[in-house]
């Protein structure tokens, strides 16, 4: 089966077919770098980033690019997100840009979240949002007033197709600023005017002042991707206005379809309620970091569809966590196996388990990139392993390396939760290493026949979920 993709535009499943065959570009909404990144960020920016993972692995050239919005982001009162927390923290307008970006990338390296191929900035690309007005204006689906530019909804009859919103439904104050220089609630902003304390302020054909929030994609991703794209997405929660007006001030500047495919993340509950800081119940990535392990989190946003709505606790993270154990405690038992395993080419047994494998996980991935379903292949898998190697008795150093191969390709490349052999895996590299170094420690307490100490270490790892099992090729460790 072909890859197949939710298309939020057309709410049905379709099949993916790139404008340019073999190359992927793909734009992704980025975060407002205002404040510290939460955990919905994180299940929003790691779906995309398995989505990436996969369409490289599939072979695609893919072009990333998720923006960095750093001007422009409007409260419902009309007050930039970035001016109002510089206010608050007696800063420059670019100190808390840069400290909340560098936070954000911090965070998604800590998840494992690769970077994108280009991470343009709102405010390094206000010509190019200038340009695209111009070009509205021209075209007469925008209008001046007082310095202020805005879009009129009513010059573009699609307006609504992604969101499902009809224009005339829309009320007064709802999710728009209503102004009386507007000529509908729902035209929205495009250029606004800098009143003299403002401080973000460029030079523009109307006047100093700076752009609106959903030019900037736009422009952005026209810059880098082009007039039509292969794939858009973010979060549910942007759908409307910001996914709604991009669509619609982009295909008016152009004439031409924006974004061919349209893929929205579900939305986030901390223990069954929406987060909110007025709620004072957000959870930063940070926070979340310091509660669980990376791979915890990252399996937990992977078990359930990204499209779906997803709630998150202790409990859910824990089970996750477990699933994530068990998966990665074949992999250290097939890769200490396979420092003493006896040379030889993979058994027929082994290539045809590898290639059923591999095959089902394709499968579950080409259904709109089903993680869930790809993690309970890597499940199945894992009690294969097992099986293999505690009943089937030693294996080939053949065997083994196509295993762990395919752990660290499936689970490694494309899920971003089995770490690669080659650098150790990072924390989780470290953690096999120190019980390797127990492990040891034992041995040679038992060779100079100080049972107590072989005992406390053996006892004092089971305490901590590590057990170990005595073999006549020696003692490996597995997560119980």
């Amino acid at each position: 089966m072909s890859l197949r993709i939710y298309n939020v535009l057309s709410r049905q499943k379709e099949e993916f077919v790139p404008l340019t065959p073999g190359k992927v570009n793909i734009y992704v909404c980025g975060p407002t770098v205002y404040d510290y990144s939460h955990i919905g960020h994180a299940k929003t920016y790691v779906s995309f980033d398995v989505v990436v993972r996969y369409l490289r692995f599939l072979g695609y050239d893919v072009l990333y690019v998720q923006n960095i919005t750093d001007v422009g982001h409007m409260l419902d009162t009309g007050e930039d997100r970035i001016l109002k927390k510089a206010r608050q923290a007696s800063a420059l307008p670019m100190q808390v840009v840069e400290t909340y970006a560098r936070a954000y990338f911090a965070d998604m390296d800590a998840l494992g979240v690769q970077r994108p191929d280009i991470s343009p900035r709102a405010s390094a690309h206000v010509p190019e949002q200038i340009a695209m007005i111009e070009r509205l204006i021209e075209e007469e689906h925008a209008y001046v007033n007082d310095g202020s530019v805005y879009f009129s909804v009513a010059s573009f009859p699609e307006y609504g197709k992604l969101s499902g919103r009809i224009v005339e439904d829309l009320e007064e104050g709802a999710r728009v600023v209503v102004r009386e220089d507007k000529r509908h609630p729902a035209d929205f902003a495009l250029w606004k005017k800098a009143e003299p304390e403002h401080i973000l302020r460029w030079s523009s054909p109307w006047g100093e002042g700076f752009p609106g929030w959903h030019i900037e994609c736009s422009a952005m991703a026209a810059k880098y991707l082009g007039e039509t794209f292969d794939i858009h997405g973010g979060g549910i929660d942007n759908i409307f206005p910001h996914n709604e007006c991009e669509i619609a001030q982009s295909e008016a500047a152009h004439s031409a379809t924006f974004a061919r495919y349209w893929m929205l993340t579900g939305s986030l509950t901390l223990d069954g309620i929406k987060m909110s800081k007025s709620l004072g119940n957000t959870l930063n990535i940070s926070d979340a970091l310091a509660r669980w392990r990376p791979e915890a989190i990252r399996t937990f946003i992977l078990s359930s569809q990204y499209s779906n709505p997803v709630d998150i606790s202790d409990e859910a993270v824990e089970a996750a966590y477990k699933g994530w154990q068990r998966i990665w405690g074949a992999v250290t038992l097939v890769r200490d196996q396979l420092r003493r395993a006896a040379p030889g080419e993979p058994t027929a047994e082994a290539t045809a388990l590898l290639a059923a494998t591999r095959e089902q996980f394709i499968e579950r991935m080409n259904d709109d990139f089903n993680a869930p379903g790809a993690l309970a292949v890597l499940q199945d898998l894992t009690r294969a392993v097992n099986t293999l190697i505690n009943e089937g008795g030693p294996q080939t150093q053949g065997t083994l390396a196509a295993i762990d191969d395919l752990f660290r390709e499936l689970g490694g490349g494309v899920l971003g939760i089995v770490p690669d052999s080659a650098d150790r895996g990072g924390d989780a590299g470290r953690e096999d290493g120190l019980v390797r170094l127990l492990i040891d420690l034992r041995k040679q307490a038992r060779d100079n026949k100080e049972w107590a100490t072989a005992d406390t270490i053996r006892n004092r790892l089971k305490e901590l979920g590590v057990v170990l099992e005595d073999r006549a090729d020696g003692t490996i460790w597995k997560l119980g």
